[in-house]
Formats: C-alpha cells, structure tokens, sequence
C-alpha cells in the first residue's frame, strides 16, 4: 500500500509551548494529532481521552492526571491532553499543575461545545488558543486548484489518490460528524431535520444568513436555524463573517455569512456531483478558498486582525477585510474586465483602506490607485510571506 504522504505545517507547537499552555482548537480529521506526533513525539506526554483506559480512569479520579503524567514526564514537563473535550472538569487539575508545578499543557479538542455549555474551566487566561485547519496552499508542495475547490484540504482527503476515494472520506467524514459530533453528545433531538439543515446551510455557503429560507427548506422554526449554525460554530465546521459597518458614503447591510471550514466538506454537504469551471458554484469555491488562507495565515502569524466583508444595500461588495487596512475582492476569472473591481473602487471612496487587491485567475499583474490585480497564486505568495497584512 502506498503510504500516506505528510505535509509540513505551519503551525509550530513547540514554539507555542515554550511561551504558554494552548488550547489547540481544529474541526476532525485536519491533523492535529499527527502534528502532535511530528512535533512533540519524545518531548510531551500525551494523554488520548478517546482512548478507553485514560477516559475511564480520569473521568472518575481526575486527580489522578498528575500521577499519570509524572510516571513518563519528561524534562520539558509538557503534558498533551488530546479531545480534552470529553472531560472538562479535568481543566480544573490542569489549572492546579500550571500554577503548582509549572507544566505546560496543550489541550486539544474538536469541539468547544461543551467547554461553553458547561462553564468549564478555561484556565482565566493560564492558556492560550490556537487553531489547526485543513491543509493550505502554503503547506502543499505540488498544489492542485481545482482538486482543492472541489475536494477541499482535509489531508487525508487531499492525499488520496483518486476520486472516488476522496469521495468516500469525505462522505465517511459528513456521517462520522453527524454520529459522534451531534448525536453521540446530545446536541440534537432528531437527525433528519438536521440533516436536512446541513444541505441548505451548505448550498447557501458563503452568502447572507437567510433564516427564514433555511427554516423552510428544512421544515424547523427559524429560531431551531439559530441554535444550528450555533452548533455548527461551536463544533468548527463553519463560522460566520460579521459585516464590516463603518461606511459613510453607502450604507452597509449588517447580516453575517456563513462560511464552511473546508470546501470538499461544503460540497459532500450540499450534494455537489460536479464542479464546472464556468459555474457560479466554481466562483464561491474559489472565494471560500481564498478566505480560508486569508484566516489560517491571520491565525497562524497570531496577528490579531479582523476579518470581516462589505456589502451595500445597493449591491456593492468587496468579499474579505482585514480591520480598517485591507480589502480583498475575490472573482475566478481568467481574463479581468472593468467591473471586477468596482466593489473595491466603490471601498476606495471611503478614504480608510490602502490596501485593495483584486484576487483573479489572471496572470498579467495590474495597478490602478490603491487597488492591484494579482493572480491569485502572486497574492497568496505576498500573503504567506506578510506582504499583505503583517503579523
């Protein structure tokens, strides 16, 4: 059997480690154990609460967590708990062995569903959060485009070796979700409207939150949409996009995107067969991947910059804003032409941002005032190098 490849990620664990204990926060099957592994293997001890001995004994004895981390603890006294999740008031001995023992914990998890819920424990600032997410043009030696939009960057999914396969994670993906995310913790009552609600959500990814729509495609009340996406938040498959507000010249619409964390997963949830090339379909794919580099370089570089959108009520849009600094507008264009940029022009009158990109499929580079057309490979370049927005 061919084996698996890996892929160097950004993400730097030890580098976070020796400053604090993190949270390390990333939707399944992106990679954080195997990260751990690559990083931490020989370094940490790791405790896995999937596994059945650990789970069973420290949801009984949490105070025992000390004992079993000091019996293979190694000079650099930091402890891994993986899915920490499944055991919040473990957080409360976490706490006691920073302030007592300076350890250094990296607590991993799927899921912050419960840690909100419950009122777990989040260690009053002792620890701080960082975020895996699927693979990114970065991280990808020989990237594919159009493998990526339409099979998104899971790394097992990416790494397969045909389509078919891909397929087959990625519908064993949606369905592990639904069993061991939604149903196995109780987040729901009944499966079926849920379902149903993932497909809409899906096929309206990407654009304005329509509740009321969403509601009567999946036969529940609006108010049941509400504490959906809620989950669907809090167990990172997607996140919303606030609306940047704070125009003068035309008014903003305030209602929120919601964006899946991953385009092959947004796909398999809508039911997509096929991505063509000339489709609207290929366009938000496109934007949603843009994005998703746009968040992971902000989280990764630990910059602490907003992200938000803008939208007129006549119409007007630029895609991606980095706070008051950077506008992004996104087309999947081959071949620009003079209405690609008018959302950016449009931004330009307000006088704040000074950094306007328009983000195309073309190659010829072009300037225009504050506004530069790059292709989109140029522009995740300047991206990752902190050309765009720094740190």
């Amino acid at each position: 059997m061919k084996p698996v490849p890996t892929y160097p990620r950004t993400l730097d664990l030890p580098g976070l480690l020796k400053k604090k204990s993190h949270f390390l926060f990333g939707p399944r099957a992106t990679g954080k154990t195997t990260l751990i592994r690559q990083q931490l293997n020989g370094k940490a001890v790791l405790i896995d609460l999937l596994k059945g001995e650990y789970a069973m004994q420290l949801s009984a004895r949490p105070w025992d967590l000390e004992a079993i981390a000091s019996a293979v603890l190694t000079p650099t006294s930091w402890v891994v708990i993986d899915e920490v999740q499944k055991n919040p008031p473990l957080l409360d001995e976490v706490h006691r062995l920073i302030e007592e023992k300076g350890w250094r914990f990296l607590l991993t998890g799927s899921s912050a569903r419960k840690f909100k819920r419950g009122h777990a424990n989040l260690l009053a600032g002792r620890a701080w959060k960082a975020e895996l997410f699927p693979l990114t043009w970065h991280e990808i030696g020989d990237f594919d485009l159009n493998r990526y939009l339409r099979y998104g960057g899971l790394p097992v999914v990416y790494a397969n070796s045909d389509d078919s396969k891909r397929n087959e994670e990625l519908h064993a993906y949606a369905q592990t979700y639904l069993r061991e995310e939604i149903l196995a913790e109780g987040l729901i009552r009944k499966l079926p409207p849920f379902s149903r609600f993932l497909q809409s959500a899906a096929l309206m990814n990407g654009q304005l939150i329509n509740y009321a729509q969403i509601a009567s495609d999946s036969e529940v009340p609006a108010a049941t949409i509400r504490e959906y996406f809620s989950i669907l938040e809090d167990t990172l498959i997607g996140f919303q996009l606030a609306p940047w507000t704070r125009s003068k010249k035309r008014k903003a619409i305030q209602t929120v995107k919601f964006y899946f964390f991953d385009t092959g997963v947004t796909h398999t949830l809508a039911g997509t067969k096929t991505l063509d090339r000339n489709s609207d379909l290929y366009g938000m794919s496109f934007e949603q991947f843009i994005g998703m580099e746009i968040r992971a370089y902000l989280s990764y570089s630990r910059a602490k910059r907003m992200m938000s959108f803008w939208r007129t009520t006549h119409g007007m849009e630029v895609d991606f804003l980095i706070d008051d600094e950077v506008g992004i507008e996104v087309k999947s264009t081959v071949r620009r032409s003079q209405r690609d940029g008018a959302g950016l022009r449009a931004l330009e009158e307000e006088g704040k941002f000074k950094k306007l990109f328009l983000v195309t499929q073309d190659k010829i580079p072009m300037r225009q005032g504050h506004m530069t057309a790059l292709h989109w490979e140029d522009f995740l370049k300047k991206l990752w190098d902190g050309d765009i927005v720094s740190g």
